[in-house]
């Protein structure tokens, strides 16, 4: 087991390394320039072409491996033996000005936000799509287990049935869909919840149950397919024959198998629940991670769609991996 987490941790700098070369490539081609904005401040030609310089954005390959080196510690390492990081402090304490920002993994300054580095914007963000996510993934596996054992007792019934419905509309309808239907009838038709924003517990229940029904419906699927499956195996017939009761031969026998391809999906669903709500952040007027990624896209602000999707990329691979621990512990057969 030691071995296989080690492994997967010296994996993730070569995995990073190619999604960053794929995003960065894409986003590059991405037309438009965001130093030159329809709107709001209008940098005069000189000031474009020095902040183009400082940034390297008039050159793939510099603004490749300038980026590569702050964001992976590079720069941060360099700086510190050479003596730079403590000059430039120095420096800043004799012109009695605040030294700049110092950070180890420097993901740099958005061009879409004024006075703002992307380091500040994720933890600002990241926590709020965090819990939202969170949130979502446990009221998923609440409805989608428990939907999915009633599924796999009674097949084929009115219950199974009408779970396979529900199922069915959490996977086709879209997010921005179910979240104003029920924004309407919970917060205008019968206001007993709030219309949007964050900081309250009342204000992410709407949010997070629209974000958590598709992954509800494939989890009560994956469920109802696994605990059929269980259910007619030999093991379940001799726990019977032994005069277990029927509640401890689903949850304690049935539903801890039936739950392997559960927990295969729940890595990189979680990923995704916590970093990839931005319809939903939009909807419900959430300051959320998605939102400043769709921004950022928008805008060509190359620094800050590569932060985010290192971010992403970086939560999916541990997510994977702590699933790959979880399954020894679920099914000790497995190794």
């Amino acid at each position: 087991m030691t071995g296989m987490i080690l492994r997967r941790l010296l994996q993730l700098p070569v995995i990073l390394l190619v999604i960053y070369t794929i995003t960065l490539t894409l986003s590059w081609a991405i037309p438009g320039n965001p130093l030159e904005k329809p709107e709001g401040r209008q940098p005069s030609p000189e000031v474009i072409e020095a902040m183009k310089r400082q940034y390297n954005l008039d050159s793939f390959p510099a603004f490749y491996w300038s980026y590569l080196s702050s964001a992976t510690g590079i720069d941060y390492v360099g700086d510190t033996f050479s003596g730079q990081r403590e000059r430039t402090r120095e420096a800043a304490q004799a012109a009695g000005v605040a030294p700049p920002q110092d950070y180890v993994f420097d993901l740099g300054p958005s061009l879409q936000y004024n006075d703002w580095n992307v380091n500040e914007i994720i933890a600002t963000s990241l926590p709020v799509s965090v819990v939202l996510g969170l949130t979502a993934i446990v009221i998923a596996l609440i409805i989608g287990i428990g939907a999915g054992v009633i599924g796999a007792v009674k097949p084929n019934s009115f219950a199974d049935l009408s779970t396979l419905i529900v199922a069915l509309i959490g996977i086709s309808l879209p997010s921005f869909v179910v979240g104003t239907v029920l924004l309407m009838l919970f917060a205008v038709i019968w206001p007993i919840l709030p219309v949007g924003g964050w900081g309250t517990i009342g204000k992410i229940i709407l949010p997070a149950t629209t974000l958590s029904l598709p992954f509800a419906a494939y989890i009560a699927r994956l469920t109802r397919m696994g605990m059929i499956d269980a259910l007619s195996a030999d093991y379940i017939r001799t726990a019977r024959a032994k005069g277990l009761s029927e509640m401890k031969v689903l949850l304690k026998h049935a539903l801890k198998n039936a739950f392997l391809p559960v927990l295969s999906y729940l890595g990189p669903a979680t990923a995704y629940a916590m970093t990839g709500s931005f319809v939903i952040e939009k909807v419900f007027a959430i300051p959320g991670l998605g939102q400043h990624f769709v921004n950022g896209v928008l805008n060509k602000d190359l620094f800050l769609i590569m932060g985010v999707v290192l971010i992403f990329a970086t939560m999916l691979v541990l997510f994977n991996l702590a699933v790959d621990v979880l399954y020894k512990w679920v099914d000790p057969r497995i190794s």
